[in-house]
C-alpha cells in the first residue's frame, strides 16, 4: 500500500512539473508574490543566502510615502548595504581604540561579546541612515569645504599651519595607501552624512530663562540637621535551621566559589643574556661609516611645485591631456621671467599650497615620495624641473634654495654613543634568540614546559590555584591573568605564545589544573550564612531605628531632641551648598534630593554609607541660588551647556525619526 501511495504521488508531482511552464507558470508565481509582498515573505526568499551585516532602505524623494511592499521598496527605494567587509574594519578599529583607552585591562574575550558587535553594527546602520537621508535631501558638499576640512586637520599641520608634504606622507603610511583623490572622496562623504546632524545639533539654543532656573538650582543652598548612626555590631542571637536555609536559598550569588586555575610558567628576560664581545675598533668604524648621515644635518630644499592632477582612473586620454598641459605649464615657467608662484596660483591642483603660490617650505629626505624626491634633490639651486611623474599627477618643480648639509661629526666624537647602541643591539638580538629557541622548543612539544625551559636554561615554575585577580608578581599581571583564563589554553593544556610583561621580559605558561566557577554547598558556607543572617539582623534594626526618628520628625517633633534622646551627637550646618561632602558626598545628594520643608518645619531622610553606618538628617531651611550673583563667564559656560544637551537631544530625536521611515534589516549571523 506504501508503494501504491508513493507511486501515485510521484505521478502527480510529475504531472504538475510538466504543466508548470510558459506563461501559466509566470502568472502563478506572480500571484504567490502578492501575499509574500504584503507579509514579508521576501525574507525568507532573499534574506537566508544574504552576504551583507546590515541593509537601510528608504522611500525615494520623488516618492517619500511610497508604502512598504517588497516589489515597490525593490524598485523604488534607495537602499544601502553594510558589507561584512565594512563592519569587520569598523570592529577592528573600535578593537583598537578600546585596547588603548584601557591598557593593561583590555580583555580581548569581553570585547568579542555580541553585545559589542551590535553596537559598531547600529553605529554604522546609523551613518547610513543619516547618508541616505542627505542623498534624498540632495544635500551636496563642495570642493571648497572639503578643501578647507582637510586643512583644518591636525595630522596634516606643521606648526598649527596644514603642509603638503606631511599631507602626502600620511596619505602614503596608510594600509592600504591612498591617493588625495580617494581620500578628500572621503571627506565629502563624510561631510555629507554629518551636515544634518550638525545643523540640527547647532539650531539648539537656551534662553536666558533657562539659565537662570538652572543657576538658582546650582546655586541652591540648605540648613541641614545630621547624626550619624554607627555601623551595627553583629547580632550575636540564635539562627535556626530553617532561617539559615531560607537565607542560603535567597542569596545564590553569595556562596559561589570563583574559577581557578593552577598553573606552570617560565620567565626569559634579558637577566638571562650576556654579551661578552665589546664591539671592536672595526666594526665601530664599519657603523660609523654606515650611518655617517645621521652625525650630520640634513640637507633641506626649499621648493614650490605645480600639480596637474591625474586621477587614478584616468583613461590614457585623459591622462594624456594631463601630460601635454603639464609640459605646457613647465614651458611657461622655464621661460625668462617667468613668475612660478603666478603660475601655481592659477593653474596648480594642490589646492594646499596652489593658495601661496605652490610654497612647500623646506623639504627634508624621505617626506616625500620617492620620484618626487628624486628629482628635487638632483636639482640645481634656482632650477625649474621637467614635468616629475608621481601617483599624484605631474609635478613641475622650482627648486628655490638649500640648506644643511653640514660635515658629519667625526668618529671619535661618537665612538661611545655607536659602542652603547651597538651593544644595546647585540643584546635584544640575543635576547630575541632566546625568545626563539624557548618557542621554537614548546612548539615541538606543546604538552610541557620542561623542554622549552630546558632551551632558555630556566626554571619550571607553579602558581595556583588562584582566581581571577589574585596572584602575585607576573602572575597578577592582566595579561598573564588573561591567557591563564583562557578556554583553549584550559581545555588543552599546551604551552602559550609568549606573553610580553614588560621590554625584554617574556611569561610562557601552561595551565595544569582548572576547577570552575560553582555553588558551594550549605554545609561548607554554613558559617559565613549564619554571620550574614546576623549582620542581616543588626543591619535592618538600625535601619528601624533611623526610620522611627524620621517618621517622629514627619510628624513635627524636633530632630535634635529626638537624636539626644537616641544618644546620637547632632551636627547643625546651615547653608550646605551642593558637592560639600557633609559628612559625605552620598549625604549631601540626600539632603538635595528631600522635598522643600514647609515654613517652620523640616523635612527628614536616612542615607546607608558604605562602611553600614547611617546618616539620619533634617532639612530645615532652603535658600534657592541668586541668578544675579552669577558672573557673565559663568552664564556663558552654562549657556553653552545647556544648548549642547539641547543639541544633542535634537539630534537624536531626528536620528530616531529617520529610522522609522526606513526599513533596517540587521542579519546577526554575519555579526
Amino acid at each position: 500500500m506504501t508503494g501504491y501511495v508513493h507511486g501515485q504521488s510521484y505521478k502527480m508531482l510529475q504531472a504538475l512539473r510538466e504543466k508548470m511552464s510558459g506563461w501559466i507558470a509566470i502568472g502563478i508565481v506572480m500571484l504567490l508574490a502578492i501575499p509574500f509582498a504584503f507579509f514579508g515573505m521576501e525574507q525568507y526568499l532573499f534574506q537566508s543566502g544574504a552576504s551583507y551585516v546590515a541593509r537601510v532602505e528608504a522611500p525615494p524623494s520623488w516618492w517619500r510615502s511610497a508604502p512598504d511592499f517588497w516589489p515597490v521598496r525593490k524598485l523604488a527605494w534607495n537602499a544601502e548595504t553594510i558589507s561584512v567587509d565594512d563592519f569587520r574594519s569598523a570592529f577592528e578599529q573600535r578593537r583598537q581604540q578600546t585596547r588603548i583607552e584601557m591598557g593593561d585591562d583590555y580583555d580581548p574575550r569581553a570585547f568579542e561579546a555580541i553585545e559589542n558587535r551590535r553596537r559598531v553594527a547600529e553605529g554604522l546602520v546609523d551613518q547610513a541612515v543619516l547618508r541616505l537621508a542627505a542623498q534624498n535631501r540632495g544635500i551636496a558638499v563642495g570642493d571648497a569645504q572639503v578643501a578647507a576640512q582637510i586643512q583644518q586637520i591636525p595630522a596634516f599641520q606643521v606648526d598649527g599651519q596644514f603642509n603638503l608634504e606631511r599631507y602626502q606622507l600620511a596619505l602614503q603610511t596608510q594600509v592600504p595607501a591612498q591617493t588625495p583623490r580617494q581620500f578628500e572622496a572621503a571627506v565629502r562623504e563624510s561631510l555629507e552624512q554629518s551636515l544634518i546632524p550638525v545643523h540640527v545639533g547647532e539650531s539648539a539654543f537656551a534662553t536666558a530663562s533657562q539659565v537662570d532656573r538652572l543657576l538658582v538650582l546650582l546655586g541652591e543652598r540648605r540648613d541641614v540637621e545630621f547624626a550619624i548612626m554607627p555601623a551595627p555590631e553583629p547580632d550575636s542571637g540564635p539562627v535556626g535551621d530553617d532561617e539559615i536555609q531560607a537565607w542560603y536559598d535567597a542569596h545564590p550569588e553569595d556562596f559561589r566559589a570563583p574559577e581557578t586555575v593552577t598553573i606552570e610558567y617560565v620567565e626569559i628576560d634579558d637577566s638571562a643574556v650576556t654579551v661578552e664581545d665589546m664591539p671592536g675598533e672595526e666594526e665601530l668604524r664599519e657603523a660609523y661609516a654606515s650611518q655617517r648621515a645621521r652625525f650630520a644635518g640634513d640637507e633641506e630644499r626649499l621648493a614650490s611645485h605645480i600639480l596637474i592632477e591625474v586621477p587614478a582612473d584616468a583613461d590614457e586620454a585623459t591622462a594624456r591631456e594631463a601630460e601635454t598641459r603639464a609640459r605646457e605649464l613647465a614651458a611657461m615657467a622655464q621661460a625668462e621671467g617667468a613668475d612660478f608662484a603666478a603660475l601655481a596660483r592659477e593653474h596648480s591642483d594642490d589646492f594646499g599650497s596652489a593658495e601661496s603660490g605652490g610654497d612647500l617650505d623646506w623639504v627634508q629626505p624621505g617626506a616625500m615620495v620617492p620620484e618626487f624626491e628624486q628629482a628635487l634633490f638632483e636639482m640645481e639651486e634656482g632650477e625649474v624641473s621637467d614635468p616629475v611623474r608621481t601617483d599624484f599627477g605631474w609635478h613641475i618643480l622650482q627648486l628655490r634654495d638649500i640648506r644643511g648639509g653640514e660635515e658629519a661629526r667625526p668618529f671619535e666624537a661618537v665612538r661611545e654613543e655607536l659602542a652603547r647602541e651597538l651593544t644595546g643591539s647585540a643584546r635584544e638580538r640575543a635576547f630575541s634568540e632566546l625568545v626563539g629557541a624557548v618557542v621554537d622548543q614548546a612548539y615541538r612539544e606543546p604538552n610541557s614546559l620542561e623542554p622549552a625551559a630546558a632551551a632558555g636554561g630556566v626554571e619550571v615554575q607553579t602558581a595556583g590555584p588562584f582566581a581571577r585577580g589574585e596572584g602575585e608578581g607576573v602572575i597578577a599581571h592582566p595579561a598573564v591573568q588573561r591567557a591563564a583564563f583562557t578556554e583553549s589554553l584550559i581545555e588543552d593544556g599546551t604551552v602559550s605564545d609568549p606573553i610580553e610583561v614588560d621590554t625584554n621580559h617574556s611569561v610562557l605558561i601552561r595551565v595544569v589544573g582548572h576547577t570552575p566557577e560553582r555553588a558551594r554547598p550549605l554545609d561548607e558556607v554554613r558559617e559565613e550564612v549564619i554571620a550574614a543572617v546576623r549582620q542581616d539582623r543588626s543591619a535592618r534594626r538600625v535601619a528601624a531605628a533611623a526610620d522611627a526618628i524620621v517618621e517622629r520628625v514627619a510628624q513635627g517633633e524636633e530632630f535634635s531632641a529626638i537624636a539626644g534622646e537616641e544618644g546620637l551627637a547632632v551636627q547643625q550646618v546651615p547653608d550646605v551648598p551642593r558637592g560639600t561632602p557633609i559628612p559625605h558626598p552620598e549625604a549631601v545628594d540626600a539632603y538635595f534630593a528631600a522635598e522643600v520643608p514647609e515654613e517652620g518645619g523640616a523635612s527628614a531622610g536616612q542615607v546607608q554609607l558604605e562602611d553600614g553606618s547611617i546618616v539620619v538628617f533634617a532639612v530645615t531651611g532652603v535658600t534657592p541660588g541668586n541668578p544675579e550673583e552669577a558672573m557673565a563667564q559663568e552664564r556663558e559656560l552654562l549657556r553653552q551647556q545647556l544648548t549642547m544637551l539641547a543639541g544633542n537631544e535634537s539630534v537624536a530625536a531626528v536620528l530616531r525619526a529617520l529610522r522609522e521611515r526606513m526599513k533596517i534589516t540587521v542579519i546577526e549571523a554575519q555579526l
